[in-house]
């Protein structure tokens, strides 16, 4: 969990007291929060709904850019989709309150946290859903799909070995396997050779077994030899990949990449669609939008007609 320095930004009101919101950036196992916390020039906390509709609105924004994303990438082939789970403040507040730079026993300590306030939305947790994509059969020899959740191929980037579940490969100039972003694919026996999969080009016929065995025919003959195997791996913890880009997961670093001898899900010629259900998340979006739009009014109406009626109403002096 870390704290980074935190910021202000004032926000002006008409008529009232100059406003600003206190943001504090909080790592919480491994997932980043913004805490929100909003005080007066007179160092009072805002009233209680206003305070609630901010933390609505920015919950709703945090749903907003993962539905976008989703959606950007329903396409994309063995994508997963990301989830967020909305909790309340006081989840978040135990979690961080030994990092925020006020104790809790004092007054300006006791400004983090008001009980009315502590089940303002939270975005307290976010995770990938890694349940399988529809197969779509291609025909390309050098297509292939894991038919197993949690299952992986592994391939050599610049940063190190991921993991990925996009199996469009192609051959280079050389023969080697190669990915769609040019990186290496892997075999099994790669912590060993230290050399990726290489096959010849000129190979009429390529057949890749249910485990991920290689086989190629002999010259001028339909005679297939067995060749190496692609590394597939099975992490134990699917919370702790990272999302990197380029469909790639960044494996945990105490996971140790211990090869599926018998994986009995690569099927070649298929590929594994997105499991992100574009109907669906539509509808969030547009249900997202909407809150929004509701959360926009209920801030109007706390900081402009409920303080105006305060002012014209219950502040008129009686003779």
């Amino acid at each position: 969990m870390s704290l980074p320095p935190k910021w202000m930004h004032p926000i002006g009101h008409e008529n009232l007291y100059e406003v600003f919101v206190l943001v504090y950036n909080l790592k919480i196992n491994g997932t980043l929060f913004a805490l929100v916390v909003i005080y007066s020039s007179e160092g009072v906390l805002m009233q209680t709904g206003y305070y609630a509709a901010t933390g609505g609105m920015v919950a709703q924004f945090n749903r907003l850019d993962t539905i976008a994303s989703n959606l950007a990438n329903a396409n994309t082939v063995g994508f997963k989709k990301d989830q967020l789970i909305t909790g309340d403040f006081a989840r978040i507040y135990k979690e961080a309150r030994d990092v925020l730079p006020l104790e809790n026993n004092t007054i300006e300590g006791a400004q983090y946290l008001n009980r009315s306030l502590s089940r303002v939305p939270q975005i307290t947790d976010s995770y990938t859903d890694f349940s399988l994509g529809s197969m779509q059969s291609t025909g390309n020899t050098l297509d292939v799909a894991l038919g197993k959740e949690g299952q992986f191929f592994a391939v050599k980037t610049p940063q190190g070995i991921r993991l990925t579940r996009n199996g469009i490969f192609t051959l280079d100039n050389e023969g080697k396997l190669l990915n769609k972003q040019g990186h290496e694919v892997l075999g099994d026996d790669y912590f060993k050779s230290k050399t990726g999969i290489k096959l010849n080009p000129q190979d009429s016929i390529i057949n890749i077994d249910k485990n991920g065995i290689i086989s190629t025919n002999v010259a001028d003959t339909t005679q297939m030899i067995a060749g190496k195997k692609l590394m597939i791996i099975e992490p134990q913890n699917l919370r702790l990949l990272t999302k990197e880009g380029d469909n790639l997961y960044v494996p945990d670093a105490q996971e140790s990449f211990i090869p599926v001898a018998q994986s009995g899900s690569v099927m070649q010629g298929f590929v594994e669609k997105s499991n992100v259900n574009a109907v669906n998340e539509m509808i969030a979006l547009v249900e997202s939008n909407r809150l929004v739009g509701m959360y926009q009014k209920a801030m109007d109406a706390q900081m402009n007609d409920l303080n105006r009626d305060a002012i014209e109403k219950i502040a008129v002096t009686r003779r």
